[in-house]
């Protein structure tokens, strides 16, 4: 059973010749998009405002169990 789902897909994009281009382009599009949302949208809250690991994760403990 697994191993004809294997076939299946490995077959299938063995097929492909404009999938495989589309494929590319979405990977690298989503490549880009969690780049840009890490550097620039989700700067590192723990390690700019807290020294150690122990007030981070003291942080992290309040803000878990307060909620």
């Amino acid at each position: 059973m697994l191993s004809r789902i294997f076939r299946f897909y490995r077959d299938g994009f063995k097929a492909m010749t404009l999938g495989r281009s589309l494929w590319k382009i979405i990977i690298v599009k989503l490549l880009i998009i969690f780049v840009i949302i890490r550097v620039f949208i989700l700067p590192d809250f723990l390690q700019s405002n807290f020294d150690t690991d122990d007030q981070r994760a003291e942080h992290v403990l309040q803000e878990f169990f307060s909620h």
